[in-house]
């Protein structure tokens, strides 16, 4: 399995084989099902993790949000992975979403080290909110990637790319 990063050319986001196998697959469903289901667990986390922040209020459902936040990430990430081997026939780093995986591993790492200093007590909880809002600035990140991936796939090729659908992370 190579790592590089695709090459850059003027390549549709999906062959026509690869738009086939995702229309389907029952896995482009779910994604496009977990994608705004992650978003909504988010900005009720960010609300949460702000007023911890702002007023020191808050702290189980800050903390529960933010775990609730990491397993609806890890399974989309799953899920994604599974729809990216059916689609692109492999789990991760297929060419047409290589930058979006690999923003989404940093997404992984940040949400489980939150989970790692949550179950150790390494770090107060001020901090721990604070490496919870480093882990939900790079989401917002990825979200962006694979919205902006998707909206100019569509924007070439209207019959390609549904809409909010493929998004892994």
């Amino acid at each position: 399995m190579s790592l590089r990063p695709p090459q850059t050319r003027a390549r549709p986001l999906y062959s026509a084989a690869e738009r086939e196998r995702r229309d389907g697959s029952v896995w482009t469903l779910v994604q496009g099902i977990l994608a705004p289901i992650q978003f909504a667990v988010f900005l009720v986390s960010l609300a949460l993790v702000i007023r911890v922040l702002a007023t020191g209020e808050g702290e189980v459902a800050a903390t529960i949000s933010i775990v609730a936040k990491t397993f609806v990430l890890l399974t989309i990430m799953v899920t994604g992975s599974i729809w990216e081997k059916v689609v692109f026939g492999r789990y991760l780093f297929a060419p047409a979403f290589f930058w979006e995986d690999a923003v989404s591993m940093i997404v992984i790492a940040l949400h489980l080290a939150y989970v790692a200093v949550l179950v150790t007590g390494a770090l107060d909880l001020t901090q721990q909110m604070w490496l919870a809002l480093a882990a939900y600035a790079a989401y917002v990140i990825n979200a962006t990637q694979f919205v902006l991936k998707l909206r100019a796939a569509r924007l070439a090729s209207p019959e390609a790319v549904p809409s909010g659908l493929g998004v892994t992370a």
